[in-house]
């Protein structure tokens, strides 16, 4: 049995953080069952050159830059869909999923849209960029707009991931906004829904923002936190009695520091719901020799937890880190559309 192998063996649902085609089959024949995508990924695989041809396509059928990304970024995940659609199939709509981040520029703070307008154009871009697929998750993010825009979007039948949580006050808000549009719903045999816990980043804000953590707690913030949230989850969705699961997603969980094993998360998490893990930690993971064990429910001492809870302010973390967050969130599809220009540049240009 491999490390990624042992690792799906403690009930860990494994998804790939990337949408490569190559790395998809490749870590679907390590037991991946899914895999999520955001412009970063796209645009990197742009850059490869390996899509050059379809780009040219779309680019001399008229497209805008804009136009050309989302139908790339549709095709792309699409085709990683293709993979894992036999595990939807044989898990009933229980896995087997792929993530389409709806646009970040909704959140772009330079746009100044209006509260109401954001709302709208999520529902909006939701039905569209879900309509007729199977096994593709509607990736929101938890903002103001993003949560607002919940409640509908898990009423019209939407398969939802919603992304960006940092605290329990997010995961809260989302999880009841989705619940009260599901109950809207006719029935609830494919409702399915996920929540993107951010990992690593919490730790990375308690070193520079709470540096007085002993060396016990400092870099176990991240893991309480999610670990909690996760208990949570389990409790709320346990008493409803649903044909599938509603799960946490570990989201984040490449290590930033370089003193800490690549596994660090990956093995804290072992045992339950869903990871999704860059392909670097993956690879670290596979080539470790290790053998995973059910850690989810273990949580560090009881004098570590009294210290989390008493020296973190966690609305005061989810503001910091939503504030990173919104910056990070629509930056890299301004990329994706600076690399869509050149791109058609160079192709055109060419010829």
């Amino acid at each position: 049995m491999t490390p990624l192998q042992s690792l799906v063996a403690t009930g860990t649902k494994l998804w790939l953080d990337s949408i490569d085609p190559e790395l998809v089959k490749q870590n679907r024949a390590e037991g991946a069952t899914g895999a999520t995508s955001n412009p970063i990924i796209v645009a990197d695989l742009i850059n490869t050159g390996r899509f050059d041809s379809q780009i040219e396509k779309l680019a001399g059928g008229g497209f805008a830059d804009s136009e050309l990304a989302w139908r790339m970024t549709d095709q792309l995940v699409q085709n990683a869909q293709d993979v894992f659609l036999p595990v939807w199939q044989e898990t009933k709509g229980n896995d087997g999923y792929v993530s389409f981040e709806l646009d970040p520029l909704l959140e772009d703070p330079n746009l100044n849209m209006a509260h109401s307008q954001r709302v709208e154009q999520y529902v909006e871009l939701g039905k569209r960029w879900s309509g007729g697929h199977q096994n593709r998750m509607i990736k929101v993010p938890a903002t103001p707009a993003g949560l607002d825009a919940l409640e509908a979007l898990a009423a019209a039948g939407i398969t939802l991931n919603v992304t960006l949580i940092f605290s329990m006050r997010q995961y809260e808000a989302a999880r009841d906004a989705i619940w009260r549009g599901a109950q809207k719903r006719k029935d609830l045999t494919k409702f399915k829904s996920v929540y993107s816990i951010f990992v690593s980043r919490v730790d990375v804000y308690t070193e520079k923002h709470v540096p007085d953590l002993s060396a016990a707690a400092q870099g176990q913030v991240g893991i309480v936190n999610a670990k909690e949230i996760w208990r949570e989850n389990k409790r709320f969705w346990g008493e409803k009695n649903l044909p599938l699961a509603q799960e946490m997603i570990f989201a984040s969980t490449g290590t930033k520091k370089q003193e800490d094993a690549p596994w660090k998360y990956v093995a804290a998490f072992a045992g339950s719901d869903i990871q999704t893990n860059p392909p670097a930690t993956n690879e670290a993971v596979a080539k470790s020799g290790r053998t995973f064990t059910r850690q989810v429910d273990q949580m560090p001492s009881q004098a570590v937890l009294d210290e989390i809870h008493q020296k973190v302010d966690i609305q005061k973390l989810e503001t910091t880190l939503m504030e990173e967050g919104i910056k990070k969130f629509a930056d890299p599809q301004k990329l994706l559309l600076k690399t869509i220009a050149n791109k058609r540049a160079q192709l055109v240009g060419s010829k």
